[in-house]
């Protein structure tokens, strides 16, 4: 966060002259008042106003040293050794969780790990602001299933393609199908469809 320390005449002049330089609007501040300043008597023992002007954080980098804090803090109650990072922007808060044997934190098929990433979610955006998503990764577990949905996605699809019968996958959350029917988008002999209810919707690979 930058910050400035402006001396003018008056206390409002000073806060003006500080948004000017920091190119800030007053709402996306802080401002506090170091001295009023006073206009003496007959000209003699003035003293100019002085105001310290200190931009705001963005909401994204609050909510991602709120996330990182929850988690932590999370994680230490639940007697698991773990270190939590993260970078945000606009839309999201990214988080990453390394350490060793985080198999717990993860879960069958990343259900634990899902969780983790839901309640954090709430915790974060319970402050209020701009809703952020929260995605949460354990030793790049997401991107090795990712890894892994795409080259079954591929199998299974051919071998829908050479037996012109459908096919079923294992049940799957939201953002697992989604990478699985768009891997196959561009696959020529099959088309994808979910069936189900949660948690036991799945994709269905059927022939053209």
């Amino acid at each position: 966060m930058r910050s400035i320390e402006v001396v003018a005449r008056t206390v409002d002049e000073a806060i003006t002259e500080a948004l000017d330089k920091l190119q800030a609007e007053r709402e996306d501040v802080e401002i506090t008042i170091l001295d009023e300043g006073t206009k003496g008597f007959l000209g003699l023992g003035s003293r100019q106003a002085k105001v310290k002007v200190e931009q705001k954080a963005p909401i994204y980098e609050v909510k991602l040293e709120a996330a990182i804090a929850f988690l932590t803090e999370l994680l230490g109650r639940m007697d698991v050794p773990a270190t939590v990072t993260g970078t945000s922007d606009e839309e999201s808060v990214e988080l990453q969780v390394s350490g060793d044997d985080l198999g717990i934190l993860i879960g069958r098929r990343g259900q634990t790990l899902d969780s983790l990433q839901y309640i954090t979610t709430l915790a974060v955006n319970r402050q209020g602001g701009q809703w952020v998503r929260v995605n949460l990764d354990i030793g790049d577990y997401r991107a090795k299933r990712e890894e892994s949905l795409r080259s079954l996605a591929q199998r299974a699809a051919t071998k829908v393609e050479s037996s012109g019968r459908r096919l079923a996958l294992d049940p799957m959350n939201a953002a697992e199908r989604r990478i699985v029917h768009q891997e196959l988008q561009e696959f020529a002999g099959v088309q994808t469809q979910s069936e189900g209810q949660d948690p036991h919707r799945r994709v269905v690979i059927l022939p053209k």
